[in-house]
């Protein structure tokens, strides 16, 4: 939780209301590992994908950048669930190795718990993005969560309020909220990695 907030937006929720009824709807995204394509624009080194969302007037969440996923369906794990969705969104095919999961994000104005997952594909994947989902795949190298020079804090006006909003910056790109949130805690643990092996 500590290394979500450090990238989370000033005064943003950071659990479910116990006020509010019933239960958050299950949802989950996954941090797709795989070696960085030297031809691309990208540095060699692991890389992981994000996606631009097409824009959605009813999607509060829409054009932004994101990781792939969505919501859990009747009957799948938050694994299954991560799986299905980045198939779905980016025509990923083969097997995946699941490396784990991170701690459960709550998200206020949808109403969805996410729970992001690790997992690594040893070649480059062939991207057949869903162009009715997504706009543009991104890779980031995982060398650039660890960059602060990579790290950004401005103030923006939210919900009618001024509020300090820290963001990455990927390619130029601002990817902040939520998907900076699980990426924050996806760093830290990385750094704690590297700390302990020397």
């Amino acid at each position: 939780a500590a290394a979500q907030r450090r990238m989370a937006p000033e005064q943003r929720a950071m659990r479910r209301s116990s006020r509010r009824a019933g239960e958050p709807r299950r949802a989950s995204v996954l941090i797709l590992l795989f070696p960085g394509n030297r031809a691309a624009k990208t540095e060699a080194g692991l890389t992981f994908a994000l996606i631009q969302r097409t824009t959605n007037p009813h999607d509060r969440h829409s054009g932004q950048i994101s990781l792939p996923g969505g919501a859990q369906e009747p009957g799948e794990t938050v694994i299954e669930t991560a799986l299905r969705e980045t198939r779905e969104e980016l025509g990923v095919m083969s097997p995946v190795q699941i490396l784990g999961t991170l701690t459960c994000l709550y998200i206020l104005h949808s109403d969805f718990e996410v729970r992001p997952v690790v997992g690594y594909v040893p070649e480059h994947p062939q991207w057949q993005p869903d162009a009715a989902e997504v706009v543009e795949v991104i890779e980031c190298p995982l060398a650039w969560l660890l960059d602060d020079d990579r790290k950004v804090v401005e103030h923006w006006t939210l919900d009618g309020q001024t509020r300090r909003v820290p963001w990455y910056d990927v390619q130029g790109r601002k990817v902040w909220g939520a998907t900076a949130m699980m990426l924050s805690e996806f760093e830290h643990r990385l750094k704690y990695v590297l700390a302990s092996n020397g």
